[in-house]
């Protein structure tokens, strides 16, 4: 019997190669008086960190150790980015609101 690996635990995805050296910090935060932060992007960028976690998990089990390395640096850059949004969020001093 052949396990069928979860997630992208498979080959890895045309056109996914990893972000070129020295972009990681290409992130500008808003000056005060701009256009407010979209905190949905934050939202976006844990949702990805969660399925690279959840991908890693998965190659980890089944031994694929090289995808799950690859899989926990993403999820770890989409939290850097995440908090980078949060941060240029507060540092606007921007009022959240809930939309419940």
């Amino acid at each position: 019997m052949t396990a069928t690996p979860a997630g992208n635990c498979g080959s890895t995805a045309e056109g996914s190669e990893p972000a070129a050296a020295g972009t990681e910090n290409l992130v500008s935060n808003p000056q005060n008086g701009s256009a407010p932060v979209d905190l949905a992007e934050a939202a976006r960028q844990l949702e990805l960190a969660i399925h690279d976690a959840r991908v890693a998990f998965d190659c980890i089990g089944l031994e694929h150790l090289e995808r799950a390395h690859e899989s926990v640096i993403t999820a770890r850059a989409a939290i850097d980015s995440a908090e980078t949004v949060v941060r240029a969020a507060l540092a606007s001093g921007q009022v959240v609101t809930p939309e419940m």
